[in-house]
């Protein structure tokens, strides 16, 4: 796998649409879950897309990692995805793990919250996420806010 993180104004067009390809094919299609998916935070220039790819350039796995103050106060890791035929191998874990290496080396002091779907609590806390909010819906699919530590924090819709 080679793995690449990029702010957006360095993604090449190709780029930009296998990403925007898989988050709606995961998240749109996939999920029957009809939303906006492009809501402007992308372009943030703190803003980092990483995501790995095969040797043939197809791209397996994906996250975007915001800074601080842009969806929470800390730090966040979202649009985690791994393409279907990917799953299943440890992608998933390695994409976050190394995900939060790169939130923690931008941003040492913020901490790290995500809005995990219900049903990957246990992934989440695995890798160290603790549960910080009631179970919400959000687009219709049961969520809830994660930190890593041991922090709460109140969800504000």
């Amino acid at each position: 796998m080679n793995w690449c993180l990029k702010p957006f104004n360095e993604l090449s067009l190709d780029e930009l649409y296998d990403i925007l390809k898989a988050r709606v094919d995961v998240f749109v299609t996939e999920q029957a879950c009809a939303y906006s998916e492009l809501d402007n935070k992308d372009r943030h220039p703190e803003v980092k897309h990483f995501w790995c790819h095969d040797q043939t350039g197809k791209l397996m796995a994906y996250v975007r990692i915001l800074p601080p103050g842009l969806s929470y106060p800390q730090a966040s890791i979202g649009r985690v995805l791994v393409v279907e035929d990917a799953r299943g191998k440890g992608l998933a874990q390695e994409l976050m793990q190394k995900a939060v290496e790169h939130a923690q080396t931008l941003w040492p002091e913020a901490g790290i919250q995500i809005g995990a779907q219900l049903y990957l609590n246990k992934f989440y806390s695995g890798l160290g996420f603790e549960n910080a909010s009631e179970e919400y819906l959000e687009d219709g699919i049961p969520h809830v806010d994660m930190i890593l530590g041991q922090h709460r924090v109140n969800h504000s819709g």
